[in-house]
């Protein structure tokens, strides 16, 4: 008798997890409070990339003159068009994804799910009625939602979160973002090609702290940001709102992450804006699940704790997605993996989760992509690394398209000339980066990149170049 997996959660770890444990054989039910897709489909990845798409499609307008193109009349966003095309993806991609479950027999109930006791799962259903599921093995995957401040929690009006901006119907005039992280970033310049003021308030002291994130594309980005007028204020972060006749004011202060400030950077500051965009990160949905009643441990937090295996302490229990929390890799493509080790391993397998060879994506004008190590972290590793950087205006297609800012690093070891990381910023690098990926996941050398021959004109050259510049034989770089 085939196994039954339950799995909780259908975003991008829990329908990828349900159609491998169906391949391999499970009786696969797939449960789901939300829409299928998860927060990736419907309030994440791809319908802000309807927007990043639109915006890009705009700065071209604005540029068609440099192109030979002759622009007459005016033109100017639809938000009613353009949130229908946003709405139709997003219909379109929830359709395939329930095509493919009922390709593979995998079960899908649409409901809030509740563990009582282990093996089983109460569900209730849309309609009011109840169901009890049984289950041999289990994935959890149930995600993610907005971090909000309870001193300004999101109201959807002024203070809205990244869901809010998604749907909204008319551009702003004025937009403060709160966090300068990768959905702040991404925001900023949505906001910004669609007409509105934007002002970045980021607690650290540059775009995009993130450890992964080498501080050269934080560079690059923040110079790109004030060629677009996008305000950036580093070092503060917001301390209250106040509604005065139905408009908005921002209270922003000192941040309580940098020590040393100056007089000047101690002061708070009042500022009118139309919306506060938060944008501070994520809270596991792991509460009213009943997760106690399994004994699944979590931490301080909330996120779910899960070994490589992605196996949490109760066994034939597995987690996956961003539900792991920062610990692990909150990205939509790590999930998918997650979710295909946790399915192999619930079947049987003894597959283990690598997290080396992740590649990092942000869609911002520039786009930034990262793998492996930065510079930093090899030193902090006691690698003896070289670090070499070619800039994307040494390349003809970057000339040929317009799109010569940003630049390329490979970072490998000085001895044996191994690939540790690969950082990106500049035209097309969420594309790019996949070669990368692959040169550190098969353990290639910078001379086995230089050895690769590139097709000519393409942006793929980058990685020709640097290479070769890490080889010391630059040739345009």
């Amino acid at each position: 008798m085939a196994e039954k997996i339950a799995i909780v959660g259908a975003g991008p770890g829990g329908y990828v997890a349900a159609v491998r444990a169906a391949q391999l054989g499970g009786e696969v039910i797939l449960i789901e409070e939300d829409n299928v897709g998860g927060t990736c489909l419907n309030r994440g990845c791809i319908p802000s990339k309807v927007l990043i798409t639109t915006s890009r499609l705009l700065d071209s307008f604005e540029r068609a003159q440099e192109f030979g193109v002759r622009l007459e009349g005016a033109f100017c966003p639809d938000m009613q068009t353009l949130l229908e095309r946003k709405e139709k993806v997003i219909r379109d991609q929830s359709k395939g994804i329930l095509e493919l479950l009922r390709h593979h027999k995998v079960r899908y109930v649409s409901g809030k799910a509740f563990f009582e006791r282990r093996g089983q799962i109460h569900v209730a259903l849309p309609n009011g009625a109840k169901e009890e599921i049984l289950w041999d093995k289990l994935i959890l995957a149930p995600g993610t939602r907005p971090l909000g401040f309870s001193d300004f929690p999101f109201d959807g009006n002024g203070v809205i979160s990244s869901n809010d901006a998604l749907g909204l119907r008319e551009i702003p005039q004025s937009v403060m973002i709160l966090g300068g992280g990768v959905i702040g970033c991404e925001f900023a310049f949505i906001f910004s090609s669609l007409g509105s003021s934007v002002t970045i308030v980021e607690a650290m002291d540059r775009l995009l702290p993130l450890p992964s994130v080498d501080e050269a594309c934080s560079r690059v980005l923040h110079r790109e940001m004030k060629k677009r007028k996008i305000r950036v204020v580093l070092k503060r972060t917001v301390e209250g709102v106040a509604y005065e006749d139905g408009k908005l004011s921002v209270t922003t202060g000192p941040s309580p992450l940098i020590e040393g400030l100056g007089e000047r950077e101690r002061q708070q500051a009042v500022e009118p804006v139309e919306k506060l965009l938060v944008c501070v990160g994520r809270k596991p949905n792991t509460t009213g699940l009943g997760l106690e009643n399994l004994g699944v441990k979590l931490d301080e937090r909330g996120w779910i704790i899960a070994d490589d295996r992605m196996e949490t302490n109760v066994a034939g229990v597995y987690a996956v997605g961003d539900v792991l929390g920062p610990k692990k890799i909150m990205l939509a493509h790590v999930a998918s993996t997650e979710g295909m080790v946790a399915a192999e391993n619930a079947l049987g397998g003894s597959r283990v989760m690598g997290y080396e060879a992740v590649p990092g994506a942000i869609f911002t004008l520039p786009e930034v992509a990262n793998v492996g190590l930065t510079e930093a972290q090899a030193a902090l590793q006691g690698v003896e690394a070289r670090a070499e950087t070619v800039l994307f205006r040494a390349l003809g297609k970057a000339r040929v398209i317009g799109e010569i800012a940003g630049e390329a690093k490979i970072v490998s070891d000085r001895k044996t000339g191994r690939v540790l990381g690969v950082h990106l910023v500049g035209p097309h690098a969420t594309d790019l980066i996949a070669e990368a990926a692959l040169a550190m996941k098969m353990g290639a050398t910078v001379q086995d990149l230089a050895n690769t021959i590139h097709a000519h004109p393409t942006l793929s050259e980058i990685m020709l170049e640097t290479s070769l510049k890490s080889l010391g034989m630059s040739l345009h770089g």
